[in-house]
C-alpha cells in the first residue's frame, strides 16, 4: 500500500507581510503537512528568511520567472503523492488537512484532482464576497467542459505523478494572468478525474492591489489566448461552449477597448463555426447573426453613452 502524503507549497514574491499568517495556520493544522516548501521568486524584502523561521524549506530561484514556474518547480521538489498549492497572500482554515486526509484516503484512488471549497473575502473590510459552490456532478461528468464553462481558482490538492505527467502550469506568458484556468483545462484534456469538496476549508482574500484586479487587459488577453488552445484542441466537440466563453471575453476586451483583440476572439468564433452569440440579449444575439463586430462596438457605445459609471 503507498502511503499517502500531502505538500503545501507556496510561490512567493515580496510576501514578508501575508506569509506568517499562512504559516502559522498550516504550522497549527490537527494533521501537520507532511512538507512545507517556499519557492522564493527573488524577492526583495525578506521573503526567504521568514519562510525558513516558520520551518519550511526554502527553494530559491535564481531569476524571477512567475508563479507558474515556481509551482512547477515546488511540484518537482516535492516528495509527496499530494501537493497543494497556495498563494502566500491567502489562508487555510484549521480544518485543511483534517478534511483533505479524509478524503484522500476514502476517494484518493479514483480522482487525481480535488477542487476545494473557500470563502472569498475582502480583505481590507472583511467582507464575505462568495464561495465556490461547484457543481460536482457536472465537473465529475465533463472535466474539461466545466472546466471550460467555469472559473477554477488557485484552490486545489493535485496527484503529483499526474500532476507532472499532464505537464504541470503552462508557462506560455501568453496565458499568464489566467494560469490557473489553463491548468485546469490541461488537465481535464489529459483525462485527470475531478472531484469536489464542498466543506470550506481555504480563504482567498479579495486584495485591491492583486495581480487580477490591477491588470484587467492582460487578463482579458490571456483568457482569450487559454480559449484559443482548448478550441485547436477540442473546438470540435465544444464548438457551441466555446464560442460562448468567446463572447464573454470580448465583452471585456471591448470594456478596455482592446479592438484588436476583439478581432482576434470573433475571427475564433468564426472558425468554430458559431460566429454569432446566444448568450446575449435578444437585440445583441439577432445583430451578431448580421455582423459580429458591429454589434460589439454598437454595444460598447451604448454602455458608454447610457452608462458610462461602468466603464469608470
Amino acid at each position: 500500500m503507498i502511503m499517502n502524503t500531502l505538500a503545501l507549497c507556496i510561490p512567493a514574491y515580496n510576501a514578508e507581510s501575508y506569509l506568517p499568517r499562512l504559516l502559522k495556520s498550516a504550522n497549527t493544522q490537527q494533521i501537520p503537512f507532511d512538507e512545507i516548501l517556499v519557492y522564493d521568486d527573488c524577492s526583495t524584502d525578506k521573503t526567504a528568511e521568514i519562510a525558513a523561521q516558520y520551518g519550511a524549506k526554502v527553494i530559491s530561484g535564481s531569476i524571477n520567472k512567475g508563479c507558474s514556474f515556481g509551482k512547477n518547480t515546488l511540484a518537482k521538489h516535492s516528495a509527496c503523492t499530494w501537493i497543494h498549492f497556495h498563494d502566500a497572500d491567502d489562508d487555510l482554515l484549521p480544518n485543511f488537512s483534517t478534511k483533505v486526509q479524509q478524503w484522500i484516503i476514502y476517494h484518493g484512488d479514483r480522482y487525481e484532482v480535488l477542487l476545494l471549497n473557500f470563502k472569498y473575502i475582502d480583505a481590507a473590510s472583511g467582507q464575505l464576497l462568495g464561495s465556490a459552490n461547484y457543481n460536482v456532478k457536472a465537473l465529475q461528468k465533463d472535466p474539461l467542459k466545466y472546466a471550460i464553462k467555469t472559473k477554477i481558482v488557485n484552490f486545489g490538492v493535485y496527484k503529483r505523478k499526474d500532476f507532472l505527467e499532464a505537464g504541470g502550469f503552462d508557462l506560455d506568458p501568453n496565458v499568464l494572468y489566467n494560469e490557473d484556468n489553463a491548468l485546469h483545462q490541461q488537465l481535464a484534456k489529459q483525462g485527470l478525474k475531478f472531484d469536489y469538496l464542498p466543506e470550506v476549508t481555504c480563504i482567498n482574500y479579495r486584495n485591491h492591489n492583486s495581480m487580477s484586479r490591477a491588470n484587467k487587459l492582460k487578463c482579458a488577453r490571456a483568457n482569450y489566448h487559454v480559449l484559443e488552445k482548448t478550441a485547436i484542441s477540442h473546438g470540435s466537440i465544444y464548438p457551441r461552449l466555446l464560442s460562448d466563453q468567446l463572447y464573454g471575453c470580448v465583452a471585456t476586451l471591448a470594456s478596455v477597448k482592446d479592438w484588436t483583440y476583439v478581432k482576434k476572439a470573433l475571427t475564433l468564433c468564426k472558425t468554430l463555426g458559431q460566429p454569432h452569440c446566444s448568450n446575449g440579449n435578444k437585440t445583441f444575439n439577432f445583430l451578431t447573426r448580421i455582423h459580429p463586430y458591429l454589434a460589439v462596438w454598437l454595444r460598447e457605445k451604448t454602455i458608454r453613452l447610457l452608462k458610462p459609471h461602468l466603464r469608470k
